[in-house]
């Protein structure tokens, strides 16, 4: 088997989503932990467009973006397929995976909030997206999107729920609500009951514990280059 890398930050939610991808395919791989304010001349070299993680060396080769990380290694490594093999189904796939994706800035914007207004502003956005994946995505009471297996839109959500996990411990909110949003909390719980998934995740406090202190070094710096 050609020799498999993996340059990330253990507690990015995109780093995760190949991370999971590549444990539930059986992929041994090797993780090289990437330094935030001083990322490596290999991450560099690997993606010089955007200078971000991930990027999966596969051979040799850089492939960058999470979710694209994610359909090549469903292509090149086929057993236990995470993406639907009918057509329509894949393209639908891939709709729910872009939405999510989307709703991306949204918890952004919600950590960099400089008041409370701002944030519960913030807060009402990501609610009425979490609305339309509570009705239109997980509708129809599966376990998982795909059925009785994870699959890409499984991976795309959780990495996006396991933050707003993150927000709700840094910011002693609940966003969640289980009344509001019951599918997506049974989903959710489903997702994360899987062995494959519960051994390599981070568990919330580890997360809440790195991310605090690390996003607000990181806004304290953007208000001093200001």
């Amino acid at each position: 088997m050609a020799e498999v890398k993996l340059h990330g930050f253990w507690y990015s939610p995109f780093t995760i989503r190949v991370i999971w991808a590549l444990n539930l395919k059986g992929i041994p791989y090797e993780h090289i932990e990437e330094d935030r304010f001083n990322k490596s001349p290999q991450l560099l070299q690997y993606n010089p467009v955007y200078k971000k993680t991930p990027v999966l060396v596969h051979d040799g080769k850089p492939i960058c973006e999470s979710m694209l990380i994610v359909e090549y290694i469903d292509e090149i490594w086929p057993q236990n397929s995470l993406l639907p093999a009918d057509p329509y189904d894949r393209a639908q796939a891939r709709f729910w995976v872009k939405y999510v994706d989307d709703m991306f800035p949204g918890i952004v914007a919600h950590h960099r909030s400089r008041s409370d207004e701002d944030r519960e502003k913030a807060r009402e956005i990501i609610w009425e997206r979490l609305g339309v994946i509570e009705d239109q995505c997980l509708g129809d009471k599966k376990k998982f999107y795909g059925g009785d297996a994870i699959n890409i839109v499984d991976i795309a959500l959780a990495s996006f729920v396991k933050f707003i996990e993150v927000q709700e411990g840094m910011f002693e909110v609940k966003i969640l609500q289980s009344e509001r949003f019951p599918r997506l909390n049974l989903w959710f719980n489903n997702f994360k009951d899987v062995p494959i998934i519960k051994e390599n995740s981070p568990s919330k406090e580890e997360l809440v514990a790195c991310l605090k202190p690390l996003i607000e070094k990181i806004l304290a710096k953007e208000r001093m280059a200001s």
